[in-house]
């Protein structure tokens, strides 16, 4: 374990610029070689993944969260997010799409799945989207290979709208302050370290306090506070979870500069102090 996760290209690459709207489609099989079925914590800095489970069974984390997966089963990853995976490579498969951030948008538009939050689906094998989001991602993966890259990002987002009705999280329409909500997310991600105070996030995106709490509200079902504090404790336990810092690094990286109110902090929304915590999460991946 280091004292950073890494950020990849795709899986054992290093991480580079993306030229706009780059799209890359392959199996997870097809980088055997360097994971044999065991990917260690990692992130992709500069991309969205798609990943369908065609065949087989594993486990999958996403951040400190760990789900056990029987096929068919998919995840979306947001750019920036930790996750990885155990399976055992000579019966499991999947196909992955990464979609650099710079062609997601438009592709996103054209679904109804939210490209800015993580989520995995797995054990509803009946449902009959499993049959239209394996006929897409096949495609997706053959028009890939055979270089037919303009029907891609229609592809994705027909693959991604199926992932959202296969996680039930279809909304019956948008609201006003969808897009306050995002950028507030994205300054949130910017600046969780500094310590910011929420006056602050108004002046920067323009807004009121009333306005921000109310697309807070709608979009993430958290007050603006709670939503800030969750993004702290995020990262605190990414870094206690996959990395060797100590209780007192991990709370300065953060933003806390007194240990001990990290501490604190720590215990009031995890439930147990920080190294208590981490010897826990030890003990389960053991």
């Amino acid at each position: 374990m280091s004292d950073t996760v890494p950020s990849f290209f795709v899986y054992g690459e290093p991480d580079r610029p993306l030229d706009i709207g780059f799209v890359h489609v392959e199996t997870v099989m097809a980088r055997r070689q360097l994971h044999s079925g065991r990917v260690s914590a990692h992130k992709h800095d500069r991309m969205a993944q798609i990943t369908f489970w065609t065949r087989g069974r594993g486990d999958y984390f996403i951040e400190d969260r760990r789900l056990y997966f029987v096929a068919p089963a998919v995840s979306f990853i947001p750019s920036g997010v930790v996750h990885g995976f155990t399976v055992a490579p000579e019966e499991t498969d999947a196909i992955v799409a990464s979609i650099a951030d710079s062609a997601l948008p438009p592709i996103a538009a054209l679904s109804s799945l939210p490209a800015d939050e993580a989520l995995m689906v797995c054990g509803q094998g009946e449902n009959r989207f499993w049959t239209h989001l394996s006929e897409i991602m096949e495609r997706l993966l053959g028009d890939y290979q055979a270089g037919e890259v303009q029907p891609l990002a229609a592809l994705l987002a027909v693959a991604m709208n199926d992932i959202a009705r296969l996680g039930r999280t279809l909304p019956a329409s948008g609201h006003d302050g969808q897009d306050l909500a995002l950028a507030f997310k994205r300054l949130v991600d910017r600046h969780f370290r500094d310590n910011w105070p929420i006056a602050r996030y108004v002046e920067a995106l323009g807004t009121t306090p009333h306005l921000l709490a109310r697309a807070c509200e709608a979009s993430y079902r958290q007050p603006v506070k709670a939503f800030i504090d969750g993004r702290r404790l995020i990262e605190a336990k990414r870094l206690l979870v996959f990395t060797i810092r100590s209780v007192e690094d991990v709370a300065y990286e953060i933003g806390f500069r007194d240990p001990a109110y990290f501490s604190r902090f720590f215990r009031k929304h995890a439930g147990a102090p920080p190294g208590e915590w981490r010897a826990g999460q030890a003990g389960k991946q053991g």
